[in-house]
């Protein structure tokens, strides 16, 4: 298709090297139009032949005609705040270092602060990102899981690996994750280190206790941002055991850099019967506390 739209021209292309014989001024057009097309990709993720004729004919594609887009996903859905608590969330990045976001599951919470995480990478206003979950089961026991360290922490991970494919190619991802600019850490090892030039997100924060919440906001360096999420509704610990994010909500709360945001069910994002599923149980919470 690309030869067509430069008929004047000679090109041949081998493995990933594209070679152009003619006229100096059209070879000149056809290299800034392959430079678009190559950042077109790298920022959609995705490229159609309306694209392609859209570029060389100097317009903008329709990708770049959709505003408040975030990221883009692998399979090239613009990724963006869905409500209006969801926009408050986005807002609240641009003018504060620490947010927290709480509320239900399927409010798009960690999907939507690993958007801005890779958003932050692309824009290159932070060099690498750090994901962090407490190894908390969730009701069951796991018992001894066999490997190395990676793979027995791999499992409590998952939903941020998850989250992470969505928005880079996989390959790119391994590549980031080699060279460190993507960590994905269990909660356990951050003690000791300060984090700079980083946005860093801890997942499920109602699961940690108060020294351990204490320990990781206090790991916050010169140039980052965090986000801590968490569903008060979900609490894995022991019953006996305080959640580290209910008292830091509580001591936190007023200060000046630190924005909290409450998600709820108008929040929901994924399938309809999640939504009717959490009303069902904040119903039945709400009938028990009466009981009591």
């Amino acid at each position: 298709m690309i030869k067509a739209l430069f008929p004047k021209l000679r090109i041949v292309a081998r493995d990933n090297v594209i070679r152009v014989l003619g006229d100096e001024e059209e070879m000149a057009k056809f290299e800034e139009c392959t430079e678009r097309i190559r950042k077109h990709v790298e920022k959609y993720n995705t490229l159609g032949e309306e694209d392609i004729i859209d570029i060389v004919n100097g317009r903008r594609t329709k990708a770049d005609a959709v505003k408040d887009v975030l990221v883009y996903s692998t399979s090239g859905k613009p990724i963006k705040g869905r409500s209006e608590n969801q926009q408050k969330l986005i807002d609240a990045f641009e003018k504060n270092d620490m947010i927290f976001a709480v509320g239900p599951a399927g409010t798009g919470k960690t999907y939507l602060s690993i958007a801005l995480a890779v958003k932050a990478l692309k824009d290159k206003t932070a060099k690498k990102i750090i994901l962090s979950r407490p190894a908390v089961e969730a009701g069951e026991k796991l018992g001894f899981l066999p490997g190395d360290m990676k793979e027995k922490i791999d499992p409590y991970l998952q939903p941020l690996y998850d989250a992470l494919e969505d928005m880079i190619p996989v390959v790119k991802l391994q590549d980031m994750m080699d060279k460190n600019i993507i960590q994905i850490a269990p909660l356990a090892f951050m003690r000791g280190r300060t984090l700079n030039d980083a946005i860093v997100i801890l997942d499920e924060a109602q699961n940690t206790t108060p020294a351990q919440i204490r320990m990781f906001l206090t790991r916050m360096g010169w140039n980052s941002k965090m986000i801590i999420t968490g569903d008060m509704t979900q609490i894995d610990l022991p019953g006996n055991q305080l959640s580290g994010l209910r008292e830091a909500l509580g001591i936190l709360s007023g200060i000046q850099g630190i924005a909290m945001i409450n998600l709820d069910g108008k929040d929901i994002v994924r399938h309809k019967l999640v939504t009717r599923i959490v009303k069902a149980y904040e119903t039945y919470d709400k009938t028990k506390l009466k009981e009591k």
